[in-house]
Formats: structure tokens, sequence, C-alpha cells
């Protein structure tokens, strides 16, 4: 059996997560220490006991997102799943920092650092009001770029999010991405809503963001992953350690092609991919990309368990 370990971004967050895994884990609780110790704030605290609002705030999300995943893994890990029982890695969005840190292409302190910079400089990059992102439900993605290009109107209004067969996130100017739900209703949109989100990311409109990002990537070691990553703005593996930095500064404002991601990893005969951190939305959307691929989501001490029971069955 092959299988790929993938790893959630942004909207997965939420109030005690990872708190159990730390709990049962001291390989899990370290690598919240050590995020804590890298951004100089109690992090972890705000992650299991704080207000849902300022967790979801961008810059906070971000490294807490990370941090749960790479206890997870580091949970795994205590209990003999080495990172190399995948054979891709891949992330979504912010979760490709994840997949790059479980990898062992960057350390953990290091990528807690990268995504404050990344969180604080995406949202200001545009001020609030400006921009704006929504879901597009039940259109493919080459409607959907056409609707967006439909909307732009001497605007910013790109596809973002390539999430699954029937589901697209626009991004860019606010008022080409309400333009965009209108033209999207009469395409036959099943859904199309705006999203409640602080800034307008995965598009052009990101570029400030970018050039903070170089900046920042380009004064930290990166190694080549223990396995293969699958980057967002590829779709499809790379190990080299010099181009995986710089998909990282494309991916600001590239798309995150989640949906060829995924279907190029089953057509490597992946037949099993694993979420490891919070939430299970990712595997909503591979089940949709890929109906063959079995799905098991790996965010507490009782998930990592019967991951590694179904592992050494």
């Amino acid at each position: 059996m092959s299988r790929a370990f993938v790893f959630p971004g942004q909207g997965a967050q939420s109030i005690g997560m990872g708190k159990a895994l730390a709990e049962a884990y001291p390989t899990a609780k370290a690598v919240f220490d050590e995020v804590d110790e890298a951004l100089g704030e109690k992090l972890s605290t705000l992650i299991w006991e704080g207000d849902q609002d300022e967790l979801t705030l961008t810059q906070n999300a971000q490294p807490a997102l990370m941090a749960t995943s790479l206890a997870a893994m580091r949970a795994l890990e205590a209990e003999g799943v080495e990172i190399t029982a995948a054979s891709y890695v891949a992330g979504h969005s912010l979760g490709e920092y994840s997949a790059l840190a479980a990898a062992g292409a960057l350390s953990v302190a290091d990528t807690a650092r990268l995504l404050r910079t990344r969180g604080e400089a995406m949202q200001k990059a545009v001020p609030v009001g400006v921009g704006a992102m929504a879901a597009l439900l039940g259109l493919d993605f080459e409607t959907a770029t056409e609707v967006a290009s439909q909307a732009s109107h001497d605007q910013v209004c790109q596809a973002a999010n390539d999430n699954d067969p029937a589901q697209v996130v626009v991004s860019g100017h606010k008022e080409a991405v309400e333009r965009a739900v209108e033209i999207a209703k009469g395409k036959g949109a099943r859904r199309a809503v705006l999203l409640p989100v602080s800034a307008p990311f995965h598009c052009a409109l990101m570029q400030p963001a970018a050039e903070v990002m170089a900046e920042a990537l380009s004064h930290v070691d990166m190694n080549a992953p223990k396995v293969p990553v699958v980057p967002n703005v590829l779709a499809h593996a790379e190990n080299d350690p010099t181009l995986l930095r710089s998909l990282l500064v494309d991916q600001v404002t590239g798309s995150v092609r989640w949906r060829e991601s995924v279907a190029w990893m089953a057509e490597q005969g992946v037949d099993e991919i694993w979420e490891i951190g919070a939430g299970k939305a990712l595997s909503g959307m591979i089940r949709r990309i890929a109906k063959q691929v079995t799905c098991r989501a790996v965010g507490t001490p009782e998930d990592v368990k019967a991951a590694v029971e179904a592992l050494n069955g």
C-alpha cells in the first residue's frame, strides 16, 4: 500500500487542538514548547485556552496549525511510524510549510517564525475591506477561471484554490469578487458565497507579501526533504531544496492546485492518505477528487493509535 501524509491549511484551527497529543506524548509537547520559544510568546496557551477569534487571526492560525500538525507527526514517530512511511507529503497553503518541516527540510523553529512572518505579511499586503475571497460550489476549475476573468474589469480576480472537482475559491478586489459571485450563479453554481477571511490570499494582490517571504526564506537553511514534497503551485513531486524555497514564494500569489496534487498522487499509486493535524477538511476534498483513495485523519492520541494499528495490521 502506498500512502501520502497531507497537512491542513487555514480554517482548520480550533481552541484545544493538539492539547491531548501534548499530554499523551512528550515529543508532541516539545513541539509546542519549541514554537513558543521561537516566537517568544506562549502561543500554546492561546491554542489550548484562548479566544477563537484571536486564534483565527492569520498570524496566529498559521504557526498554530503547523505546531498541531508537527505534534501529531511526533506522536506517530513515538509509536514507530516515521515520515518515510509516506511516499509523498503535501499541504494545503500554509500546510506546505508543515509538510516541509515534517519531512525535515525546515526546522520547527524556522517554520514557526516563517509562518508568523507570512501571516503578518499577508494581512498587511492589502488594506482591510479592499480584498475578498468567495467559494464557488458546483463549478469546475475551467468554468471558475472564466468567471474570474469576466469579473475582473481591470481589477484582480483569479482562481485561488482549486480544492476539488466542484469547489473553487476566487480571490481579488472585493468588487470583482462580488461580481464573480453573481456571474457564477448565472453559470449554474450550486452556491457562491463570500468567505469570512481577512485578506485576499493566493492572488496578485499578495505580491508585497511574496516579497517579504522571499527575503525571510533567504535567511533560513533548507535541506532536501526525506520524502518528496508535492508543492501547491506545481502539483507534482519535487525534492530540490532550492526549488522548494522559490516555490514557497510563488505560492503566496499563485493558485493552490490541490485537486491536481491529489489526483497526481493517486496516479502514482497512492491509495491511502493520512491528514495529519487539526480537522478533516482535506479528507472531504480528497474523497471527492479520488474516490479510490482511503482517507484517515490523525489529530488525537486515539487517531494515532488507530493509524498505527491499521498500519501494522
